[in-house]
């Protein structure tokens, strides 16, 4: 489909995916939260392609700079997610209370908002296939 690996193709798959995503939480918000307010909805909205494009970014880098470890794209991607959710949850952390216990029920074992720091790995992963399937990965991204 795309001949040529590209840090400005991965950005954007990862942007339109991450995209996709955020436009199923903001639809989806008031299902499980009627009174989630506006700019919740539209932080989660925004928050996916920023997400993806982290992740189209760091899509470059494929060995740890300091430690020397190769990074596979499966690895880079999930940690990428769970990070930036594990931070969402720090931001937001009553408003991501609320929804998991609207959703679980309080004291269930899912009404814990880092919770969401999985979900996060598990759209990083899907953002980070994508992106490395179709926009390549490594130094070939960016021409070297």
């Amino acid at each position: 489909m795309f001949e040529k690996p590209s840090l400005m193709m991965r950005i954007a798959i990862g942007k339109g995916i991450g995209f996709l995503f955020g436009l199923a939480g903001f639809i989806l918000l008031p299902f499980f939260m009627p009174h989630a307010s506006d700019l919740l909805r539209w932080g989660i909205l925004l928050w996916y392609p920023t997400i993806g494009a982290f992740i189209g970014v760091f899509g470059v880098v494929t060995y740890h700079p300091v430690l020397k470890l190769p990074m596979p794209w499966w690895f880079r991607s999930s940690l990428i997610g769970a990070w930036m959710n594990f931070v969402l949850v720090f931001f937001a952390y009553d408003a991501m209370a609320e929804m998991l216990v609207a959703l679980f029920g309080e004291g269930g074992a899912l009404s814990s908002p880092f919770w969401f720091t999985v979900e996060g790995a598990i759209i990083g992963l899907v953002i980070g296939y994508f992106a490395t399937r179709f926009g390549g990965e490594g130094g070939e991204t960016v021409g070297r």
